[in-house]
């Protein structure tokens, strides 16, 4: 919501008003064909927001921010950075980024927009040595799936001046400004938060899916072996395991930095597991009805 100052009454020259009132002239109404209105565009900011946006890591996230930067208009130039100069040369070719580099310091130099886009144990690193060439009142953001410590730390390393913004694109968003301007539906929280609600809907469940495709495996080899078991999946296993095909170093990384949510998140969930246990043990029909009903009616709010 934009505050707006209030304008100052323009000051006009009195008229003489006549007592009695005049007679309307009689007219021939004519018809006015009238335009389309178009909607008036608050002016927010200026365009670009950023000189040169730098991101660390042209992948499939950091390459999607920084195409839609570029198509917006939000940013007037992007230099990327990371080690495979092929894949960064084909970034250029398609627009994604105006340059490139593979020396961070390099590609940070004079930059008042930095996307750290790698995995998250390398964003310490990363901005060590991008830090100190940043323009003065710059703003660091992340797409990584963690923030608490990780943010904490983040800024102790930055000059004075230098703005954190950690940001975490979902489903695949919330940094305030580019990615508002992206089209992102933004909301702040509080980093500690953060951890605790996206290990619960985003962690916990890819840990779940990667011990649950092992524990398929263990299965075969104890009571089939030499039977394929996936090749009956359908799409109960196959739904319930898509997200343990993502990459196991990026997901270590996730895990071991939100260990303490994640080690009472399973905690819980082994819990409700053990209840579940408990009632095929006993052959409780309607307790079992009960904790898929409960579970039914609970996911079919998610939108």
């Amino acid at each position: 919501m934009a505050i707006m100052a209030p304008t100052r009454p323009r000051r006009t020259k009195a008229r003489l008003i006549p007592l009695a009132p005049a007679r309307p002239r009689r007219t021939k109404a004519r018809p006015v064909p009238l335009a389309p209105t178009r909607p008036r565009r608050a002016k927010t900011r200026p365009f670009p927001l950023f000189q040169q946006m730098t991101i660390v890591g042209v992948g499939l996230i950091g390459g999607s921010l920084g195409m839609i930067c570029k198509q917006r208009g939000l940013v007037k130039t992007i230099v990327g950075v990371g080690r495979r100069v092929e894949s960064l040369k084909k970034a250029v070719e398609r627009k994604v980024i105006d340059r490139y580099v593979t020396d961070l310091a390099e590609a940070a130099a004079g930059s008042d927009l930095l996307v750290l886009a790698t995995p998250v144990d390398t964003f310490e690193a990363g901005l060590r040595a991008c830090a100190p060439r940043l323009a003065r009142g710059a703003i660091v953001t992340d797409v990584g799936s963690v923030k608490g410590l990780l943010v904490e730390r983040m800024e102790a390393l930055v000059p004075a001046g230098i703005r954190v913004v950690g940001g975490h694109p979902i489903a695949g968003k919330e940094k305030t400004g580019v990615e508002e301007s992206c089209g992102a539906r933004v909301r702040e929280m509080d980093p500690i938060l953060h951890d605790l609600a996206l290990g619960a809907v985003s962690h916990l469940p890819h840990v779940l899916a990667f011990a649950l495709v092992n524990t398929i495996t263990a299965l075969q080899e104890r009571y089939a072996p030499g039977l394929d078991l996936q090749a009956f999946a359908g799409g109960g296993y196959k739904d319930t395991t898509r997200i343990a095909a993502s990459s196991p170093e990026m997901w270590r990384d996730i895990c071991l930095w939100n260990r303490d949510n994640l080690l009472r998140q399973i905690e819980l969930y082994e819990a409700r597991l053990n209840h579940i246990k408990a009632l095929l043990k006993a052959g409780d029909a309607e307790g079992l009805t009960r904790e898929f009903t409960q579970a039914k009616q609970r996911r079919e709010k998610v939108t």
